[in-house]
């Protein structure tokens, strides 16, 4: 396969300003080809926008229609498992954006379509290739921050609920703030841990600000039709004995406009990821290592950069779909015990 051959489902903002930028900026032989969306003009629209020439307002009749190597899957959560299954079985590599999927029933049945068609399935969980994850990666492999036992997890905004898309929509997302930024960190960390299996999941929600007309830092949201929680609030105990503390919102009376943070403790070091900042004990001394100098990277880039050569090089991708199994698991028990009030155990 020397040109990858990309065909792009939805059309929204994350479609048009994120993957098919990346694609056409990657330095691979890559041509979009076909986009679907159930909005016409909004696909037509983008289309146009960047020279596609097939155009289609269902996404099975494009996979049907048109010869594919691989799929961006951009369509809100509800929609993912349905699509990425198509895809994969259609004979397709797939990107689908986070979170994997609704439910955990849906995150299994996407592994196994990855498995049984022998396609890649992968996830936008961009923060991965940040220079911080990275170098703190080297660090936790290199042995110099010994087992990982503990994480701590802040995705917080002050007034960040988004004005724009289906964000604030339960029935189409599954979810707000922990299943939109919360969701990234909580990789962030279970990637640097080793994507370590939960035992016992306890969590609580809260609506206290987005049901209400107020400041907006991200736009006007419909405060009327807000179905999602404000914040969300998790502790996760894992089968190799590490715990993980979480807290993320759209909105929270807190002091900045966002903190997007991992912290971890090993008994030989710990770090704060963002930005990155190393904590040990050495010579009998304690020790804090902040890099001197660090690359301006575009993350979403680098991921795009990464499944276009996982397709044409047939390598593994970083994040796979055993870990958004995983993730997935995590999510939904957080939010099964805040309904339920009990905690989750696996």
């Amino acid at each position: 396969m020397s040109v990858l051959r990309v065909g792009i489902i939805g059309a929204g903002g994350i479609a048009s300003g994120v993957h098919i930028p990346n694609y056409l900026n990657s330095g691979y032989k890559v041509e979009i080809v076909a986009i679907a969306d159930v909005v016409e003009e909004r696909a037509q629209q983008v289309a146009e926008q960047f020279t596609i020439p097939h155009v289609f307002t269902s996404y099975k009749e494009m996979l049907k229609n048109v010869e594919l190597d691989a799929i961006s899957v951009c369509v809100p959560n509800k929609f993912h498992a349905e699509a990425t299954i198509a895809a994969l079985e259609a004979g397709c590599h797939v990107l689908c954006e986070k979170p994997p999927a609704m439910t955990v029933e849906e995150a299994q049945l996407m592994v196994k379509a990855a498995s049984d068609s022998g396609k890649i399935l992968t996830y936008g969980f961009h923060y991965r290739y940040r220079p911080e994850v990275e170098i703190a990666k080297s660090f936790i492999d290199a042995g110099e921050m010994g087992d990982i036992y503990s994480a701590r997890i802040h995705a917080i905004r002050r007034r960040g609920i988004p004005g724009w898309g289906v964000f604030t929509n339960k029935e189409l997302q599954g979810g707000g703030p922990l299943i939109d930024i919360g969701v990234h960190m909580l990789d962030t960390a279970l990637y640097l841990m080793g994507y370590p299996e939960p035992e016992v999941v306890l969590g609580k929600i809260h609506q206290q600000i987005g049901h209400k007309k107020g400041v907006g830092l991200f736009g006007e949201w419909d405060f009327e039709n807000y179905t999602v929680e404000d914040m969300a609030v998790g502790m996760v105990t894992f089968k190799n004995g590490a715990t993980l503390t979480l807290e993320t919102a759209f909105a929270a009376n807190v002091e900045k406009d966002e903190t997007m943070q991992v912290s971890l403790m090993g008994n030989k070091g710990g770090a704060d990821i963002f930005p990155l900042k190393i904590y040990q004990e050495k010579y009998n001394t304690l020790i804090d290592s902040t890099p001197a100098y660090l690359p301006e990277v575009n993350g979403h880039q680098l991921e795009i950069n990464q499944f276009v050569a996982c397709c044409l090089e047939g390598k593994t991708p970083l994040s796979t779909p055993e870990q958004g199994l995983i993730i997935q698991k995590i999510v939904n028990a957080i939010y099964e015990s805040a309904e339920t009030g009990k905690a989750i155990v696996f």
